[in-house]
């Protein structure tokens, strides 16, 4: 394990994260620098240009510690080194110099709910044995029955089916998760201490901010409590509870007392360092818990991934989410796809109604206030693979529940005729997953310089997100303005100047006027008289002074 010099931060604003646009790269299928067909660091090195030039602000790194890589990554043994799939030490030491040299931050996933079963304490915990002191940093319980041959209670994984695994021994071990992922004992003091001194060693070398995995999922009730109900008895998955209801495993209040260990770590750091979290919680009041001046910075707002197409949906999902921001003085986080969700050309629609909602819903969430997640391949309009063979999935999840999140992590396409369109090394035919005939016309390298592409659309959107002076900034009140039926429309202004956002969700073009004239749009308008026609399932940005 090599020590290296700390990289410089881009600048020293320390609230960067407010207004960011941050772009999430799956490293496994992002670009791969060697041509074994997996995405690497190396890949990620070698592209940076590419991402300070559609003008995102930071990167969010999906997991490429060492890992058996039963869940992509998000199982790790070593939270302290570079699997070797992805590189080494002095790779991501060279790419965070590279990516700090070009303006771009760097935030890396941290995974503290649960290790993987490759990790030194849990072989230690399993050579051990019941009631040894190794086994107090997971969580093993005695099963019931007479002779304990039924789980310790009624908790299902994530994943499909009971979220313990009984040993040879007797005992059980928890894993919300795959039984690959065991989950940590976080009121154990040495747990504790480990992951601040993972913190550490990560902003020791550079990085700017963490993205929390299961941010809501690290302390369980007191006593292991049964939910009460079990796909098993009633045919509904514990599961479907995730943010609409409280479940003895997730959200519970001593994990805020995690958080506020965690803050002071990332405040002694210059440059803004931060922490996102994804968590779930049963209310919007419950998830602002996690962020403030003592906590975390953010949050996912995953009901904005969740409104459906219309403009009732979205305006209440806005409404509420700009509410709970203000109440803890931190920007709200707009998402549309990621990593774990059907990309959302597809979810819209799929074919050219899910690309020309996609489009709109883009320009929608780079006119609201506060900072953007973008998930690699969006920009360039990219659906939800379905039809991937059986035999080529490796989601663990698949295998307990047919359902499969590999359709929105296939490799993105470069260039060129041929799968794996330049995901490669010139020449190299190799990737992890296959890409769809279909995308060579989605390729960065098709798309780029041609008008009306979804990647000049972006490229457009974010330059004037950064350079306009309403959008410029993450406060600024959104003023909704009166629309027609099926319309959306909100305004932000900053000294003499107003930018409105329209979005068509009427089903019917929409005669548009007295906002100005347009800087942007997701599909062609049409002039009329003293106004503009927009397109069904549209959207564009007016500017008048």
């Amino acid at each position: 394990m090599t020590a290296a010099a700390p990289s410089t931060p881009p600048t020293s604003d320390h609230d960067w994260w407010r207004a960011a646009v941050v772009y999430q790269v799956y490293v496994r299928s992002f670009a791969d620098s060697d041509g074994d067909g997996v995405g690497d660091l190396g890949g990620i090195r070698q592209r940076l240009p590419y991402l300070r030039d559609l003008g995102v602000d930071a990167l969010w790194l999906t997991p490429f510690y060492t890992s058996p890589q039963i869940d992509g990554g998000y199982d790790v043994a070593d939270y302290r080194d570079v699997d070797p799939l992805f590189g080494s030490l002095a790779d991501f030491d060279a790419m965070i110099a590279d990516a700090h040299a070009l303006g771009l931050r760097i935030i890396v996933d941290l995974v503290p709910n649960h290790t993987s079963s490759a990790h030194p304490w849990f072989t230690a915990a399993l050579a051990a044995g019941p009631g040894s002191p190794e086994r107090q940093r997971y969580l093993f319980a005695d099963g019931r029955g007479v002779d304990g041959e039924l789980p310790p209670n009624d908790w299902e994984s994530i994943f499909g089916g009971p979220a313990w695994t009984r040993l040879p021994d007797g005992q059980w071990y928890l894993h919300l998760f795959d039984p690959a992922q065991p989950d940590l004992n976080w009121r154990h003091p040495q747990v504790r201490a480990e992951f601040e001194d993972v913190l550490r060693f990560w902003l020791d070398r550079g990085v700017d901010g963490f993205r929390i995995d299961v941010a809501h999922g690290m302390i369980k009730a007191e006593g292991l409590p049964d939910v009460g109900f079990s796909s098993m008895t009633t045919g509904r998955r514990q599961s479907e509870l995730l943010g609409k209801g409280r479940l003895p495993y997730f959200d519970q209040d001593e994990v805020h007392d995690i958080y506020r260990a965690w803050r002071p770590i990332l405040d002694s750091y210059p440059g803004g360092r931060m922490a996102v979290a994804e968590a779930w919680a049963e209310t919007p009041q419950r998830l602002a818990r996690y962020i403030g001046p003592d906590e975390l910075h953010q949050a996912f707002s995953f009901d904005f991934l969740d409104a459906t197409w219309s403009a009732d949906s979205f305006r209440k999902v806005i409404d509420t989410a700009l509410a709970e921001s203000t109440i803890v003085g931190a920007p709200t986080t707009w998402v549309l796809s990621n990593h774990d969700r059907q990309r959302h050309v597809t979810r819209y629609g799929d074919g050219e109604v899910g690309l020309r909602r996609a489009r709109a819903a883009a320009l929608l969430m780079l006119a609201l206030p506060g900072s953007t997640y973008l998930y690699q391949g969006e920009e360039l309009g990219l659906p939800e693979v379905l039809d991937l063979p059986d035999a080529l999935r490796q989601d663990p999840a698949f295998l307990r529940t047919g359902e499969s999140r590999d359709g929105c992590r296939v490799p993105i396409p470069w260039s060129g005729e041929l799968a794996p369109y330049g995901f490669g090394p010139e020449g190299s035919a190799l990737s992890w997953l296959p890409a769809p005939a279909t995308w060579r016309a989605l390729s960065v390298a098709a798309q780029t310089g041609t008008p009306g592409s979804t990647l000049e659309l972006y490229r457009a959107a974010l330059r004037i997100r950064h350079e306009h002076p309403a959008l410029a900034t993450a406060a600024g009140p959104v003023t909704w303005q009166e629309a027609g039926p099926g319309l959306l429309a909100f305004s932000r202004s900053a000294d003499d100047t107003v930018l409105t956002c329209v979005v068509n969700l009427s089903g019917a073009p929409a005669r548009i006027d007295g906002y100005g004239h347009p800087v942007v749009a997701s599909a062609d308008l049409t002039a009329q008289d003293a106004g503009h026609v927009l397109p069904v399932d549209a959207a564009a940005w007016f500017e008048r002074r």
